[in-house]
């Protein structure tokens, strides 16, 4: 596939996710839907940043929202994890140490 160059000079229209992090959201999304945390999902890409909401029925507030703020990038970090009650979580500069405390949830004492 090509690339997508944007216009020089000009800020891009909308903030959205590359095929890696979507692939690694996406990966994180099924197993939680195999283990039956989480039934739906929503994407928002906006001028500013870009949300995936994660929801454990579709009728309430998302569970977990993962966003991306390019803005950020030089300060905090670029990703965040945002809770239920709309409180920051985690915030990084990478992804994967941002959805970490998700994929712990996902983990599972092994007994004899």
């Amino acid at each position: 596939m090509g690339v997508v160059t944007p216009f020089p000079g000009r800020p891009p229209l909308q903030v959205a996710f590359d095929r890696q992090e979507l692939a690694r959201i996406l990966d994180l999304y099924g197993r939680m839907v195999a283990a039956g945390h989480w039934r739906d999902y929503a994407i928002e890409l906006g001028r500013d940043a870009a949300s995936f909401s994660a929801f454990r029925r579709a009728t309430e507030r998302p569970e977990y929202r993962i966003e991306k703020r390019p803005a950020l990038r030089s300060r905090q970090g670029q990703w965040a994890l945002i809770g239920e009650i709309g409180a920051v979580l985690k915030r990084g500069h990478e992804l994967g140490p941002v959805l970490a405390p998700v994929e712990r949830r996902l983990l599972k004492l092994v007994s004899d």
